[in-house]
């Protein structure tokens, strides 16, 4: 399967997916026709024009999957499928009502790009217990697209000496995962992004990095260039508390 997979969209004094550009670019290779899932956010027109207006110097065509009224007719011409962030249980539920799930995930089994962004991100794990997001509305089950064994979690923020913030950090919410299920998680800090291809996968983008977390280890930090392809081996054990 060949992924890109960003932690986010919009980088500080960038506009939207300009600090990815160059990947995406080079990801897509000879993609002309990506098929753009909007529906994290509620203005699926919106949205898709600002996609579509970001593409547009690379060539691509955007077509946004909500103007069918079977989503998943769209796969068939679509070289590249693009999932866009906003919120996660929103998405979710609207890949299960619209049956792309399994579409989605033997379009790119046959060769298309998969590219992700935020909650699109969160899509390709195989279930969305470690997005950041509210759950606004419920979907009819946690289990994604499970295009990679291992669970993500995009815009990981460090936790930050002498604050006064009372609720739990990032770190904090992670360990909690790992108190009941045996999966690696990786935190991807913003401006950074996975590519999988080839059996491959490498981290990419700002110097930030990420950080890995597995059950009973202590954390593992990774710069750009790591290779990260043994996280693509593994086996993720859900509901398995620790013993």
């Amino acid at each position: 399967m060949r992924l890109l997979l960003l932690s986010n969209s919009t980088a500080p004094g960038h506009g939207y997916l300009d600090h990815a550009r160059a990947e995406i670019a080079d990801a897509l290779g000879g993609a002309r026709r990506l098929l753009f899932v909007p529906w994290a956010q509620a203005d699926h027109d919106g949205y898709t024009a600002r996609v579509a207006e970001a593409f547009a110097p690379l060539g691509v065509e955007v077509t946004g999957a909500h103007t069918a009224g079977r989503p998943a007719s769209l796969l068939d011409a679509a070289d590249a499928v693009f999932v866009g962030g906003g919120n996660s249980f929103r998405l979710l539920t609207a890949l299960h009502r619209h049956g792309l799930i399994d579409a989605i995930r033997a379009r790119v089994a046959a060769g298309a790009l998969y590219l992700g962004s935020s909650a699109g991100t969160n899509m390709a794990c195989p279930t969305l217990r470690t997005t950041n997001d509210m759950p606004i509305v419920q979907p009819p089950s946690f289990g994604a697209l499970g295009l990679v064994p291992f669970q993500i979690n995009p815009h990981y923020l460090d936790p930050v000496p002498g604050s006064t913030h009372m609720g739990e950090t990032r770190a904090q919410r992670i360990k909690e995962f790992h108190e009941e299920n045996d999966v690696p998680v990786l935190g991807l800090r913003e401006g950074t992004w996975l590519r999988a291809g080839d059996g491959r996968l490498t981290l990419g983008g700002v110097s930030a990095g990420a950080v890995l977390f597995r059950r009973g280890q202590e954390p593992v930090e990774y710069g750009p260039g790591a290779e990260l392809s043994e996280l693509l081996a593994g086996e993720p054990a859900f509901d398995s508390p620790q013993g």
